[in-house]
């Protein structure tokens, strides 16, 4: 707990005065550009990845950076309605759906399903995975543990960007122009993302150094 007490004094004295310009500015609004769909695991930093500062993300974080359908429904549904919120009252102009390497929500889809029988509610949202993992495990043989890896990743963000397009306000403003949609596979130990291409059905590199 120190450790981030210790960063609140920093943030205050270093951080916050280099932007105070852009905090005073964003004191009564919020206008970002981007809805950003991220796993929730910590070696994802959404902001340090594109290099953007505070109000021009809207960050949506959960395990496996999964997009539920969309449904009408009495539940909570804590992903859909920021999504209906980021679409509808701030306008963005772009959503990113963000998988990454080494990704334990996609690991744990690939694994025996009682692993997670102590975890019922990952258990349970995971199960929007499925489709995915199903036909992975049906394309990929066991013996290629690190193809499976990589490949249920990559085609677990291709499949949200699938459900994106099954939420009216969205699919209407892709339609206009209006809106886009992009797929990324972040990778953590080299730093490489790779974008969806929707017309080739493939991920390229978009940050080549060379």
């Amino acid at each position: 707990m120190q450790k981030l007490l210790d960063g609140l004094v920093r943030f205050r004295s270093k951080d916050f005065e280099e932007h105070r310009d852009l905090f005073k500015g964003l004191k009564s609004q919020q206008k970002p550009h981007t809805l950003f769909i991220a796993c929730s695991d910590s070696r994802v930093d959404p902001n340090l990845i594109t290099g953007t500062l505070p109000g021009e993300l809207f960050i949506v974080r959960n395990i496996a950076n999964l997009v539920p359908p969309y449904r009408d429904a009495s539940e909570f549904l804590a992903t859909t309605s920021a999504i209906e919120y980021a679409v509808l009252v701030l306008g963005i102009e772009n959503i990113i759906v963000c998988g990454h390497s080494n990704c334990g929500g996609c690991a744990a889809c690939l694994g025996p399903a009682e692993k997670l029988d102590e975890l019922p509610h990952t258990k349970k949202w995971l199960e929007l995975a499925h489709p995915v993992r199903n036909r992975i495990l049906r394309e990929i043989p066991a013996d290629e543990p690190e193809a499976r890896e990589w490949m249920m990743e990559q085609a677990n963000v291709a499949e949200q960007l699938k459900h994106l397009l099954t939420y009216p306000c969205i699919a209407e403003r892709v339609e206009a122009g209006t809106l886009a949609i992009s797929g990324w596979h972040y990778i953590i130990e080299t730093g490489e993302v790779f974008v969806y291409d929707s017309a080739g059905g493939e991920f390229r590199l978009a940050n080549s150094l060379w």
